[in-house]
């Protein structure tokens, strides 16, 4: 078995080290000068900066690749346990995570309290859908106003209104179809802890795609595009600058609209429907502030007169010294991008005055194009998609965003491909 991983990007560096770890013939190409896709770091004036993700969770997926890349000196764990906050009606509210914090928190009313504990009463969750339709049936449509929209949307840059629940929320209607309720889901993971703890690394998120990269360097090629991808007999050949490379298997964890530039013209494949999914577009303004906020950070939630989405509070939750970024875009401020870096800048520091009430200096303003996958209505085009045995798409937008969610598929695609090696055997190959 050899298998071509096309992208070096977390999900494709994890991939081959996942297939390496089980003897598999890897060979990876990434198009860019650097490996780690959307997961980027720098520094501002001694100050790491994430052009990406800010954290993620310490998975056992995670734990294992920290372990084996012998990285746990270079890892700060957060407090799982600071608040996170919703700006609603003109300030800052905590967001409940816990029994206490639900009785406490004043997001909801008593009226949308109890209509959220009757959750266990209403129809189950239906894949045909819209996301908001769903949860403002499930959980109420205050619970959903205040508190679903802001983080869940919040997470994709995206209206929920516009997002399928068969695309969406397959997970969460698959935990509710095994638990026979979101709710007695989300006590059961209370009760038991489920949480890991947010986590980055001493020279940001990069760190992690930069050490599989080192680890794996004989197999990942930078700076080679692969312009396509053609059947030659029962295999595949990779054109990539001028190089044919034969394997077996091949895996594109490139955004939708690349693979489907690959994939065109391949005998048996028909991936026009990629290039129709739709990504959401960021601006990240970093801003320097001695406001000395504890917490997450914060979600603006949607109705509000404000073009901020959310801001996270890197200083209180991985210790980044007076550091704080501002999230700007996404689909309700789809125009972000063509305003300028000062005036992003200008309008992430007067909103945060506004919420948090302290001023602030801008580090550094970054655009970020069609970076986070919508999971809107046009992710209807995927079932247009089909293509022959062998091609495997991974990345972002085929399953659950977010480093956990990358790791775990790259290593389900890794232990189908080892065991879809070995159940050939050497010699079924041509």
């Amino acid at each position: 078995m050899s298998v071509g991983v096309v992208g070096a990007g977390t999900t494709g560096l994890a991939l081959t080290h996942y297939l390496a770890d089980r003897g598999v013939d890897v060979v990876t190409f990434e198009s860019g000068s650097r490996a780690g896709g959307v997961v980027r770091s720098g520094y501002h004036e001694g100050r790491v900066l994430e052009y990406g993700p800010q954290r993620t969770r310490l998975v056992p997926e995670l734990a294992e690749l920290i372990t084996e890349l012998d990285l746990w000196r270079e890892l700060r764990i957060a407090d799982g346990d600071l608040p996170l906050y919703v700006y609603a009606d003109g300030r800052l509210r905590e967001v409940p995570r816990s029994v206490r914090g639900f009785l406490r928190t004043d997001l909801l009313s008593t009226g949308g309290k109890l209509r959220l504990l009757a959750e266990p009463l209403t129809a189950p969750g239906r894949a045909d859908e819209r996301a908001a339709c769903l949860f403002a049936r499930k959980l109420g449509s205050e619970a959903y106003r205040n508190v679903v929209e802001p983080l869940f949307g919040g997470l994709y840059g995206s209206d929920p209104a516009d997002m399928p629940a068969e695309h969406a929320l397959s997970r969460l209607l698959a935990v509710e179809e095994r638990k026979g309720s979101l709710l007695r889901a989300a006590v059961d993971g209370l009760v038991r802890g489920e949480s890991p703890p947010p986590v980055s690394f001493d020279d940001g998120m990069e760190r992690l795609p930069r050490a599989l990269y080192e680890s794996h360097r004989p197999y990942v090629h930078l700076s080679s595009t692969v312009s396509a991808v053609r059947r030659a007999g029962e295999r595949y050949v990779l054109e990539a600058g001028g190089r044919r490379v034969e394997v077996d298997e091949v895996v594109l964890t490139v955004p939708a609209p690349a693979a489907a530039t690959v994939l065109e013209g391949l005998d048996g494949a028909n991936a026009e429907g990629l290039r129709q999914l739709h990504y959401n577009s960021l601006a990240l303004a970093f801003l320097d502030s001695a406001a000395d906020r504890e917490g997450f950070g914060y979600q603006v939630r949607r109705d509000e007169p404000l073009r901020t989405r959310g801001v996270t509070f890197n200083h209180s939750l991985l210790g980044r010294e007076d550091l704080y970024t501002v999230y700007l875009g996404g689909s309700s401020d789809p125009d972000a991008l063509e305003r300028s870096s000062a005036e992003l800048g200008r309008q992430a520091r007067r909103e945060f005055r506004t919420v948090v009430g302290a001023d602030a200096d801008v580090l550094e303003v970054t655009k970020l194009p069609e970076v986070i996958p919508a999971f809107d209505t046009s992710w209807r085009a995927l079932a247009d998609v089909s293509l022959p045995e062998g091609i495997t798409l991974a990345g972002n937008y085929t399953s659950r965003i977010g480093l956990p969610g990358r790791l775990r598929q790259a290593r389900r695609i890794a232990d189908r491909l080892a065991e879809d090696g070995v159940a050939a055997g050497p010699d079924d190959k041509p």
